[in-house]
């Protein structure tokens, strides 16, 4: 789905678990942080064509960490974007959300799917919350796909200020990554390729 967006945005912010992935492609030490091996090739490869395209990829730069996965985990916030052996980050840092939030208010159409950290334990929930607000208070429109995300716009207040909250994550990455849609197909809607 992001390489589908490669030819369509200016700027793509990566959070949540994926973050660890793009850094752990970038060479940054992620520590103990959830890392999917066998993408690391294609993120980089993503990484060259968004490079090639001008595409802005932004990826954290300092995190909420932990020793453990457990909401009564001690949550420490990292001073730069390598994560220490024997910690996992579960949240973008302070300095990751002022710059995602700042991003996200000059930007003139946002698709957000996927929270920044683990929202449902308030202790790395912060980076979610500052980006559903910064979405919601946006003048640009806004489009939230997927439960996850839905789920998180909700519980932090700001659902009125989005302009299209879509429950259809998958389908909605699905229409994104241009394939055809059993419902829109019958109506005669065709995906852009």
């Amino acid at each position: 789905m992001l390489g589908r967006l490669l030819g369509k945005v200016d700027t793509i912010l990566v959070g949540g678990a994926m973050a660890y992935t793009f850094l752990a492609a970038k060479g940054v030490s992620v520590g103990n942080s959830r890392v999917e091996e066998k993408s690391i090739a294609g993120v980089r490869e993503m990484l060259r064509r968004a490079d090639h395209r001008g595409v802005d990829i932004q990826v954290p730069t300092d995190h909420v960490v932990a020793q453990q996965f457990a909401e009564d985990a001690l949550a420490q916030d990292t001073e730069g974007e390598a994560i220490s052996t024997g910690s996992m980050g579960l949240d973008i840092g302070p300095d990751t959300r002022a710059r995602y939030q700042a991003v996200i208010a000059g930007a003139e159409t946002i698709f957000w799917n996927g929270p920044m950290g683990v929202f449902e334990w308030d202790r790395f929930a912060a980076g979610t919350r500052v980006v559903a607000a910064a979405v919601a208070r946006s003048k640009g429109w806004s489009v939230v796909g997927g439960g996850d995300s839905v789920r998180a716009v909700n519980e932090s207040g700001n659902s009125d200020g989005i302009d299209h909250i879509s429950t259809g994550g998958g389908a909605s990455l699905e229409f994104i990554e241009g394939t055809a849609l059993p419902g829109l197909t019958a109506l005669g809607w065709k995906a852009s390729r």
